[in-house]
């Protein structure tokens, strides 16, 4: 049985000037989980968050937190939520412990209990011994874990995290991902975003999809793969194709009876991305490279994978996450809410 939501959406919207940033989006969040919002720069993952947060007031839609209606009583919503920002904005004059202590006198803790949570909170993400040090002489991955220190120093019953593990070193989002793991155990919900696709996938009980405002798929990480079907190869007839070469080997492909899907990928150089469902996968490059024989058409590169969560958002809207957030930057409206 599905555990009792502990965040629910529905159907916000947020406008900014002309640019509709989150354009319908409904969710629910399981209780004691973690939930992905996966999709690419200015999908409108951020501002989905910073509305649940009351940091947005949206246009319209409903939410609710811990069963709090987040609109009408934004001050008990905040109580059950904590907020770590992508942007990691401490004082960096302060000691670690010095920026805690300011945190727990903000929620007005009493100062025996943030005594006890801020000793708990510097245990659990290995600051203990560091605590006295003034922030400036911490590393990138040493202020994230301070920043989600402070973040769960009032104990929220639900953690929302805005690309925890941007700019992060390997050892460093490890240690991030294991604290997080650590916290689903404790029954605290976890509600994060990113675009990093392994890091979802190995997250994520639940992920939902974003791309320009929408939700585009949800379920779970392996569901979403399965429902996209078959193994993936990518194909190049040169490096750098000419469309017509590309649409051409497209039909060609297309014609044989192990090719499910062919999409043509402009931003990759007019590769092909295929969804195949052979007997043998081992016959399906051999069978591609007769066929293209025998239109006059080479094979530059080929590639066979499993399913990713990259082949859901492709499936979906025709281009890689990847392309996505390349798009998205040189965009001349890139400076929309993500």
């Amino acid at each position: 049985m599905a555990k009792e939501a502990a965040v629910i959406i529905r159907d916000l919207r947020k406008q900014f000037g002309s640019i509709q940033a989150v354009d319908g989006v409904s969710l629910e969040v399981p209780g004691g989980q973690i939930f992905g919002l996966l999709g690419p720069n200015g999908a409108g993952k951020t501002t989905t968050l910073r509305c649940l947060c009351t940091l947005e007031r949206p246009d319209s839609g409903s939410l609710s937190v811990c069963g709090v209606n987040v609109l009408a009583d934004p001050r008990a919503a905040r109580q059950c939520i904590g907020y770590v920002a992508q942007e990691v904005a401490l004082d960096k004059i302060l000691t670690g412990r010095e920026l805690l202590q300011l945190q727990a006198d903000i929620y007005h803790l009493p100062s025996s209990l943030a005594r006890t949570r801020i000793d708990d909170a510097l245990e659990l993400l290995g600051l203990s011994e560091r605590a006295g040090d003034r922030i400036k002489t911490y590393s990138g991955g040493m202020m994230k874990r301070l920043d989600l220190a402070a973040g769960l120093l009032h104990d929220p019953q639900v953690l929302i995290l805005d690309e925890p593990t941007v700019g992060l070193d390997i050892q460093s989002r490890l240690n991030v991902w294991a604290f997080l793991r650590e916290l689903t155990k404790r029954g605290i919900t976890v509600l994060l975003t990113s675009h990093y696709l392994e890091e979802i996938d190995m997250l994520a009980t639940r992920v939902a999809i974003i791309d320009r405002g929408r939700v585009i798929a949800e379920g779970t990480p392996e569901d979403l793969k399965k429902q996209v079907g078959g193994e993936r190869v990518t194909l190049r007839i040169r490096e750098f194709s000419p469309v017509e070469e590309a649409k051409q080997a497209a039909d060609t492909l297309r014609v044989l009876p192990f090719v499910k899907e062919v999409i043509i990928n402009e931003a990759q150089g007019n590769a092909l991305y295929l969804v195949v469902a052979a007997p043998d996968p081992l016959e399906t490059v051999p069978a591609m490279r007769a066929a293209l024989k025998q239109v006059g058409l080479p094979i530059f590169g080929v590639a066979q994978s499993r399913p990713s969560l990259d082949d859901v958002f492709l499936a979906a809207t025709g281009q890689t996450l990847q392309d996505a957030d390349m798009a998205a930057s040189s965009a001349p409206s890139k400076k929309k809410k993500k």
